[in-house]
């Protein structure tokens, strides 16, 4: 944990992040958002050839798509939702009171329609099942949001709001596994060529409660995700900065997605951390970007 602070108040110090009070809510500075615009004009220059259809939702998502997706089943403890105030003058009056004397106010607060957002693909779903059926070839898309995650740290790396960019593939079994191992590979290289080490591994998501211990053995045992990781506030336990998710056809069963010859779809998906990836760059090359290896700063800069 001291490992994680030191380089959080490094980070402060520079001003690189900038510290809001909340742990895991960062705002951050010019050279920082600089090194994310980098590192995804790397991402198009790997990717951008396999002709993804780009889309960009808001970090808030349609709340019946939400419950719909069976997250709150897998990761409550992990979303959040958005509340407002739905109440007349005497309902004003009262929340106002409770502010003034320190009480909680927020109690009388309603559920909107919006839930933020989890992961960048999760509209995405019912937005190509609205389309009806996908071509046989299947359908690529490219997507970048802002995501929430209740899990407040003071890890730099565990951020509660962060941008996930991610490549979304829908079509048949074979497509959608060789889509996941050419950005496997990918991700080696591109890494490689910004300067950092890595190791792929495979992995679980956080999955709750005791059922959540068989979901996740089983995504273990049928090899459903692996990730990209990179030491950068532990080398014991390095952070995940890419993921590699194959879905089977849960997503394209669960939203009705069929291919031209009626079969359901399957999915798979590459996320990119942006906010990890450039800590691990600031962490392993330095706080000033001017100081870095000249072929990081080419790799990324040209």
């Amino acid at each position: 944990m001291d490992m994680q602070t030191t380089f959080l108040d490094r980070l402060f110090e520079s001003g690189l992040l900038i510290d809001t009070g909340v742990d895991g809510l960062y705002g951050r500075s010019g050279q920082f958002e600089d090194v994310i615009a980098a590192f995804e004009r790397l991402i198009d220059k790997f990717g951008g050839a396999d002709g993804a259809e780009a889309m960009r939702f808001p970090p808030g998502m349609n709340r019946a798509f939400f419950e719909k997706s069976g997250y709150m089943k897998s990761f409550p403890q992990l979303a959040g939702t958005v509340h407002s105030f739905c109440g007349g003058e005497l309902d004003h009056m009262s929340l106002l009171q409770c502010m003034e004397v320190g009480d909680d106010w927020t109690k009388d607060q309603q559920a909107t329609d919006i839930v933020l957002t989890p992961a960048a693909c999760y509209p995405l779903y019912p937005t190509v099942a609205r389309r009806g059926k996908l071509p046989m070839g299947g359908g690529l898309f490219d997507l970048q949001s802002y995501c929430f995650r209740h899990e407040p740290s003071r890890d730099p790396a565990r951020q509660q709001l962060f941008r996930m960019r991610e490549y979304i593939c829908m079509g048949t079994e074979q497509h959608v596994t060789d889509f996941r191992q050419c950005w496997m590979d990918r991700g080696v290289e591109m890494m490689k060529a910004v300067g950092l080490d890595v190791t792929i591994d495979i992995a679980n998501d956080p999955f709750f409660g005791r059922a959540g211990k068989m979901l996740a053995n089983n995504q273990r045992d049928q090899n459903l995700k692996f990730e990209l990781l990179i030491p950068i506030t532990s080398v014991a336990e390095p952070t995940a900065c890419m993921s590699f998710n194959y879905h089977q056809d849960a997503f394209g069963a669960k939203w009705e997605l069929y291919l031209e010859d009626d079969s359901v779809a399957h999915t798979a998906c590459v996320g990119f951390g942006l906010e990890r990836i450039a800590l691990a760059l600031f962490h392993h090359h330095g706080l000033e970007v001017r100081h870095w290896p000249s072929k990081v700063r080419q790799a990324l800069w040209g």
